[in-house]
């Protein structure tokens, strides 16, 4: 119904918790997915420890997941960010064009 699979998974590391985003990349190309499709919804290291244990939501399609997810939890995983800021850097041109003429 919501297009999506949860995963469970553990990541072992050798110096400090690999961040978010390098995850997700990771997690993506394992699952054959699209980084877009793959959103990280928690990661936990214990003090010491070299293994991080995650939990992630798999979508069928990047629609999918702008459909169901937070917007908190896609800026998170920059998904969509991209297009955001390509149209506020639109918005900007548009309205400093204005402004000048």
């Amino acid at each position: 119904m919501l297009h999506r699979r949860d995963v469970r998974f553990r990541v072992s590391h050798v110096e400090e918790t690999p961040d978010r985003l390098a995850v997700r990349d990771s997690l993506a190309a394992r699952l054959n997915k699209s980084a877009e499709e793959v959103v990280i919804r928690r990661l936990d290291t214990k003090f010491g420890m070299r293994e991080t244990i995650g939990e992630a939501k798999v979508y069928e399609t990047a629609d999918h997941a702008g459909d169901v997810e937070q917007d908190y939890m896609l800026e998170r995983n920059k998904i969509g960010v991209e297009d955001a800021e390509a149209e506020d850097e639109e918005v900007e041109a548009e309205t400093g064009g204005a402004e000048e003429a």
